[in-house]
């Protein structure tokens, strides 16, 4: 049987734009009006702000770190394909997660149930990247792009792996630690030992 031909990644890339923005879509319309009109209701909501404003983050870092790989990539193949339907089913359970962390505010079991997966979108992410390396294999830029990548994936994976536990000690160590990864991808490489650019 001949190998299926690879194919641009124009599809893929408008399919993920949209699955991510629908994604960031229902997280807002979680964001439910205080019943009342003072500031203590506003101000009893945090843990659903906080909850929003990481869930953003992540989902934000995932969808640039998604256009800088595919910038690189040249062509898909079906590996690729469905590498990238595993991280956009994870993502799309990131709602789903942010609401059932923050409407129980921060308890252990759903704070240790979103970092898990965080954590499940961090491994998904890497089995993408390694699905992309047989198309990037002949680029000039491949090694110094895929030790950028791994480098951060793997340290937020590591990240994520702790906070899951954590969550049993105390939820706020699981949101420091999630916050820790995203601020990983704010800093420039070279705090990293990375003489490259961003990733």
């Amino acid at each position: 049987m001949t190998e299926q031909a690879p194919i641009g990644t124009a599809r893929l890339e408008a399919f993920s734009d949209g699955v991510i923005a629908i994604i960031i879509t229902i997280m807002v319309l979680e964001l439910k009006v205080p019943q009342g009109a003072d500031a203590a209701a506003l101000i009893a909501q945090w843990p659903v702000f906080v909850s929003y404003l990481l869930s953003y983050l992540v989902v934000a870092i995932y969808w640039i770190n998604h256009h800088r790989l595919f910038h690189v990539v040249p062509r898909v193949n079906n590996a690729v394909l469905w590498s990238n339907n595993l991280l956009l089913f994870c993502l799309s359970l990131i709602p789903f997660a942010t609401a059932y962390m923050g409407e129980n505010q921060f308890r252990p079991f759903p704070t240790a149930t979103y970092a898990a997966l965080l954590l499940t979108c961090g491994i998904a992410f890497l089995i993408l990247r390694t699905a992309t390396n047989d198309g990037l294999k002949q680029d000039a830029r491949f090694d110094v792009f895929r030790a950028q990548a791994q480098r951060k994936n793997l340290i937020s994976i590591g990240l994520y792996a702790i906070s899951v536990p954590a969550a049993y000690v105390h939820p706020a160590l699981t949101m420091v630690l999630a916050f820790m990864v995203a601020g990983l991808y704010f800093l420039p490489d070279a705090f990293l030992g990375d003489s490259g650019g961003n990733t």
